[in-house]
């Protein structure tokens, strides 16, 4: 019988954006796999142009530094990070699942939980940002706008709104989340371009800022903000895989990069219109620039009529960010604890998150300390993604699909299983980079590594990780081969292959 010969109800139909996603970390089937590179686009795009990449965009001008020195690190580190971030899209694509999943290749079977916990915590950390930020300047500009008074209750239902949006779209999965950023990427776009015309007049390209060259505190301040604007694309490293997995295997790598690359790009847009607005507080609020105090100053300096776009910015942005955030976490904790579906533990872990939000603000105001956290698991994930991206250019990109799935299984064995599930190879290429990485952190005021102050206050973290993992990753590899068979048919490339562990996959019990 041909497909024209079928009855409605036997051919089989796409999803529609409101059926809940049975889908957990198992590979994709083929036949769901209908997301393009423009739908990667819009779901990384959408998650970094929110107001929490904005402030991020403030940081140069908060440093010290004048506009054109600003924008110049802000490119800087823009182009970077989503240089690093690129090859991190491939993954999901090639195996069908997360990224954490895939790493099981590279760190063992048991290893690959590190995947897993970085992307949770940095999911979980970004989502508490997003409400936080969202939320603060929702109340603020409602504040202004119409006399909505600034207290705690009030904060408390816009955190409440958010939270409750962004967990009732990532139950429903990625085709509602995917339909969410579709608007959200043009709408974001528009109400930040129209910014232009509110702070066209107030706004100085000549801005001098506090630093110039020669200036002790010049470089690291330029270093640091550079760093600062890396650290957003490179945070989307560890669950890139989760949006990407849907778009089919066959499609060239080159459009999948080109897509998460570009998407990091277009991101200027959100940072330069924190940098725009970072100058004109410096000029006209200077008791908010003094203090830090970016979100009050933005709505110090904005004319009345842009009251009710700020508001509009922060509820998508907070809804995107919070979205492509959550939605990992609840996708990696099914992975580790698969007795969970991913709705199960989207619930479960969007009820601790929410949880924490209040308490974190409310009890203990541990806002600051999560910003930091969060840059600490940035500066531990670089290193990670390099021992990924290193293990994909020996392995040729060749994957066993049935072996990277034999944790969620609950089994033992196959091509990953290395030393009892752990590949110290990948272990060890990771550890030792992101534990010199924090070492040489330097956050004054929030956290100084031991090493911190090493280079004169320029904060080398980042790139002493990704320097370190890209030497002694490689340099493991050579020294102790990995098993034969955990290569294709070609063999490995670069590298050495040691005698085949030949160790099948069995199931427990």
């Amino acid at each position: 019988m041909s497909v024209h010969e079928l009855s409605v109800d036997e051919v089989a139909l796409p999803p529609r954006i409101t059926d809940v996603e049975p889908h957990g970390v198992e590979p994709i089937p083929a036949e769901e796999r209908s997301a393009t590179p423009l739908d990667l686009f819009r779901l990384v795009f959408g998650g970094a142009n929110t107001f929490a990449t904005v402030v991020l965009g403030s940081f140069p001008i908060l440093f010290g530094l004048s506009f054109r020195d600003g924008l110049v690190a802000t490119v800087l580190g823009l182009l970077a990070g989503a240089l690093i971030l690129a090859p991190m899209a491939v993954f999901g694509p090639r195996n069908g699942t997360n990224n954490a999943v895939s790493s099981s290749a590279h760190l063992g079977v048991h290893g690959r939980v590190v995947g897993s916990f970085l992307s949770l915590l940095t999911a979980f950390a970004f989502f508490s940002i997003s409400v936080w930020s969202s939320g603060d300047v929702l109340v603020g500009a409602a504040h202004k706008a119409v006399g909505l008074p600034e207290s705690d209750v009030m904060l408390g239902v816009a955190y409440g709104v958010f939270a409750v949006l962004v967990l009732t779209v990532c139950i429903y999965g990625f085709r509602f989340m995917l339909f969410v950023n579709k608007i959200a990427v043009v709408a974001a776009t528009l109400l930040f371009v129209l910014g232009v015309f509110a702070f066209a007049g107030t706004f100085d390209a000549g801005y001098a800022g506090s630093l110039a060259p020669g200036d002790a505190a010049y470089w690291p301040s330029f270093v640091g903000a550079m760093l600062i604007v890396m650290s957003n694309p490179v945070s989307f490293g560890a669950f890139l895989g989760d949006w990407s997995r849907y778009i089919p295997a066959e499609t060239p790598r080159s459009r999948v990069m080109a897509a998460a690359f570009l998407a990091q790009v277009a991101t200027l847009v959100p940072f330069l219109f924190g940098l725009v607005t970072a100058t004109i507080i410096a000029t006209e609020a200077t008791d908010y620039f003094a203090d830090g105090n970016y979100a009050g100053g933005l709505l110090a300096v904005s004319p009345n009529w842009y009251f009710l776009p700020v508001c509009l910015i922060a509820l998508i942005g907070g809804m995107s960010t919070g979205t492509t955030a959550l939605y990992g976490t609840g996708l990696d904790f099914s992975s580790v604890f698969p007795r969970f579906n991913r709705v199960q533990a989207t619930l479960f872990i969007g009820a601790i998150a929410i949880a924490f939000i209040f308490v974190g603000r409310f009890a203990f105001d541990v806002v600051q300390s999560i910003s930091t956290f969060a840059v600490l698991i940035v500066t531990c994930t670089a290193p990670w993604m390099v021992v990924m991206m290193i293990g994909w250019v020996v392995r040729r990109g060749w994957y066993d699909s049935d072996s990277l799935q034999v944790f969620n299984r609950r089994q033992t064995g196959g091509r990953y299983w290395f030393a009892h599930g752990w590949n110290w190879r990948g272990l060890v290429g990771w550890i030792v980079p992101a534990a010199l990485s924090i070492c040489f952190v330097n956050l004054p005021g929030q956290f100084v590594g031991p090493l911190g102050d090493l280079a004169n206050g320029v904060d080398l973290s980042i790139p002493v990780g990704l320097g370190l993992a890209a030497v002694l990753y490689p340099a493991l590899l050579a020294l102790l081969p990995e098993p034969a068979d955990a290569f294709g048919p070609e063999g490995p490339r670069f590298v050495p292959a040691g005698p085949a562990a030949d160790s099948p996959i069995v199931t427990n019990g």
